[in-house]
């Protein structure tokens, strides 16, 4: 199973209603599939992932320095890069996701929790929706990963997204983020079903790939033990849009990211026909005179 990123999402129950109830609890968006996200994200090569990345930073320049994470979720891959050595924002809309990632810097550090450079590991966790960045200055790189991006359904909203990217990033500040492809959502998933089972929960997926429009939807039930031994059943449902790679350039060239290369999963390789993920470098070509982090 690859990993999803939950930012266009709607909520359903039997009895929900303006207070999305479940069985008389009050459910907000996100809760429920964030308690459980990590158990099942457990068979993603994250730190293969992590190493790929980093060697694309190193590539152009960036070993240490700020990088922000955008759509962190649960923070694991913001977790790893700090072990690199890089000093880590993430940003996340979803408040219950973000209290997982802070949770694990609230454990008291050791020193075998050092980054690789040494120093302990810090992380600046801010809950905000993409399409409305804010920082406090610019950074030296930015990564979105997991396909997250794929859940912004606008061309017009993905433009923003990458403005305000770029009104962040340093000059030559580089972008990496990577998004699933067409191919992906109209011949691997199109209208399947997926059921995955852990020790105390499972869930199973219903995706529906619509041609005309683009988009992906997937309905998730998420089934959890409670401490009575019944399961609490939760659904929600979720929306990706499919972007062809010519789409993405053009939105990025218009927001002054010029994009130097787009690789096929896992290589530095152009995508083949078959590629299920596709991974964008891009750089800020311009020059906004945005106060840097200190």
């Amino acid at each position: 199973m690859q990993c999803h990123r939950l930012i266009a999402v709607r909520l359903r129950t039997k009895d929900a209603g303006s207070e999305q109830v479940i069985r008389g609890v009050r459910m907000d968006i996100y809760s429920g599939f964030a308690e459980v996200y990590d158990t099942f994200m457990d068979n993603v090569p994250y730190g293969e992932w992590c190493d790929y990345i980093c060697g694309i930073l190193v590539e152009h320049g960036v070993t240490d320095g700020l990088v922000l994470d955008l759509g962190c979720g649960t923070g694991v891959m913001t977790r790893l890069l700090a072990d690199r050595g890089y000093d880590m924002i993430g940003v996340d809309v979803s408040a219950e996701m973000l209290a997982i990632a802070r949770s694990y810097e609230d454990i008291a550090l050791s020193d075998d929790d050092k980054s690789d450079s040494g120093k302990q590991r810090e992380i600046f966790y801010i809950q905000q929706d993409m399409r409305e960045l804010e920082l406090f200055g610019t950074v030296r790189a930015a990564v979105c990963l997991c396909d997250s991006l794929n859940y912004i359904l606008e061309e017009e909203e993905l433009r923003q997204v990458f403005s305000l990217v770029r009104r962040y990033l340093d000059p030559q500040g580089i972008f990496i983020f990577d998004m699933n492809t067409v191919y992906k959502y109209r011949e691997i998933l199109g209208e399947t079903d997926i059921c995955e089972n852990r020790e105390r929960e499972c869930f199973t997926w219903e995706n529906y790939f619509d041609e005309e429009s683009a988009i992906n939807e997937y309905v998730i039930n998420i089934f959890k033990e409670a401490e009575n031994g019944l399961y609490r059943r939760y659904e929600e449902v979720h929306y990706q849009k499919a972007y062809e790679v010519e789409c993405v350039k053009r939105l990025l060239e218009e927001t002054g990211l010029s994009l130097l290369a787009v690789y096929g999963e896992g290589s530095r390789e152009v995508p083949e026909p078959e590629c299920e993920r596709v991974y964008f470098v891009a750089e800020n070509i311009s020059s906004d005179d945005v106060r840097r982090i200190k």
